[in-house]
């Protein structure tokens, strides 16, 4: 599979040959791009706020059209991105960076992600814009974010009826998770998974099968913060279309199951500075290996951790796994309180070494463009204020100071508006931040004005 810098290189070499007074060369197109790797149809693809993946299926010989900015999107119906019927169209420029062939979904299909543009400005309520304007806050201070990712899902099959039951019907134990008969029932899905992502060049290492009945987790390699959030999306998109390729059903809804652990979304972390890392000090007093720079990082996180809950648990569904006081296989892996400490996955931030923290409360609903982006500017916070952690938790242990995270999206929605700084941090002339709460809030409401099945059982004659 050709890539840019390859194929830049050829078009280069040939430029010289034919004309060696005149050796400079734009880079590659995208047409060239996706006809050099066979691609007939291009995904244009960007998400909404909440995440949701909306594309235009564009013919490579239409690429430069699209390359141009002469195909738009009508913003208010792909979704919520902070449009009006009235307003002009979302362009969807592309970034030539992210474009790769995925033959594996369909043969001659590629997929390039894009940032909204409206009047020929970077649209400031599309997630990927917001997640660039965070990492130009980090390149201020001579600094890069690098992510790594552990998408969770589960694998299920919906009756006509709507509800729900796990697809491998013989994985229905209480204690599930790296069951290697599960695995293996499941090896067609998770090998094509595998294989697409190490042709992408992602670095898949392993492929587990989760905590609950149902539940898988894929791994790949930690990059720069935009390129693992582009890889989140096309990793939920390849999921779910290889799993109904088999009949099955990805979900990454963060509780499907009452009686089970609901899926995550964890972030690795680490700030990087002329490329070697920030976070190792082999003279930390503390324990954890960490420099300065990490604890003043991690007590910004800490210090607006109920704010950031809106962003790494964005849906009413969230509440519902990290509220759960147990699940069938007596955890819930999701923190309650926003406490840091070492290897101990029940903390909101893990320190499994030096190099790296584990943000633990996101869950299967965060948009990663987003949650990477909020985290980054509560961390930023930390930077500017020099905000101290205090000393790490023991394993299992929280302190009496040590937040209690929102019972609700309604609680993070509240958190969300006393927060001035995540509130501000997507950007002030416009009001991204009070636009999401809001959203937020109205997704609360509409679910608490339905009548669900437990208020008929449990008040019908209860009077």
């Amino acid at each position: 599979m050709t890539n840019i810098a390859e194929l830049g290189e050829a078009r280069r070499a040939q430029a010289v040959t034919a004309s060696p007074q005149s050796a400079t060369l734009s880079p590659p197109t995208l047409r060239e791009l996706a006809e050099a790797d066979g691609v007939r149809f291009i995904l244009a693809v960007f998400v909404d706020l909440n995440g949701k993946p909306c594309a235009k299926l564009v013919p490579t010989a239409a690429a430069d059209q699209l390359e141009a900015g002469d195909l738009g999107f009508a913003g208010f119906a792909a979704g919520l991105i902070g449009q009006r019927p009235q307003d002009p169209d979302l362009i969807a420029v592309p970034d030539l960076s992210s474009f790769v062939a995925i033959p594996f979904v369909k043969e001659g299909l590629g997929i390039v992600h894009c940032d909204p543009h409206v009047n020929g400005e970077p649209w400031p309520y599309a997630p990927r814009v917001i997640l660039k304007k965070a990492i130009r806050d980090l390149a201020q201070r001579n600094l890069q974010a690098k992510v790594g990712a552990e998408v969770e899902y589960f694998l299920v099959h919906q009756d006509e009826a709507g509800a729900i039951s796990t697809a491998d019907r013989r994985d229905d134990g209480a204690r599930t998770c790296y069951d290697a008969r599960g695995v293996t029932r499941m090896y067609d899905h998770l090998t094509a998974v595998s294989d697409a992502m190490n042709t992408l060049g992602w670095g898949n290492y392993a492929n587990d099968h989760e905590d609950a009945a149902g539940q898988f987790e894929q791994n790949f390699a930690y990059d720069d913060a935009l390129v693992t959030a582009d890889r989140v999306v096309t990793l939920r998109y390849l999921i779910s279309v290889l799993a109904e390729q088999r009949g099955m059903t990805a979900t990454f809804m963060p509780k499907p199951f009452a009686d089970r652990a609901g899926s995550g979304l964890h972030f690795h972390l680490s700030l990087w500075a002329d490329d070697a890392p920030v976070f190792p000090d082999d003279h930390d007093r503390r324990g954890l290996g960490l420099s300065p720079t990490a604890y003043a990082f991690i007590g910004g996180i800490l210090a607006h951790a109920s704010g950031l809950q809106a962003f790494l648990a964005p849906s009413v569904n969230s509440y519902k796994r990290r509220g759960a006081s147990t699940s069938a296989s007596g955890a819930t892996w999701s923190p309650k309180k926003a406490t840091y400490g070492g290897n101990d996955r029940t903390h909101f931030i893990r320190v499994p070494d030096g190099k790296r923290i584990e943000l633990r409360a996101g869950d299967g609903s965060a948009n990663p463009y987003l949650a990477i982006a909020a985290t980054i500017s509560a961390g930023l916070d930390g930077l500017d204020q020099a905000i101290d952690p205090g000393d790490p938790c023991g394993p299992g242990e929280s302190r009496a100071t040590s937040a209690v995270l929102p019972q609700t999206l309604l609680h993070a929605v509240e958190a969300l508006r006393g927060d001035r700084v995540l509130l501000d941090s997507f950007g002030i002339a416009h009001p991204v931040g009070a636009y999401f709460a809001q959203a937020k809030e109205d997704e609360f409401l509409t679910w608490h004005n339905t009548i669900t099945d437990w208020e008929i059982n449990s008040y019908l004659t209860a009077y």
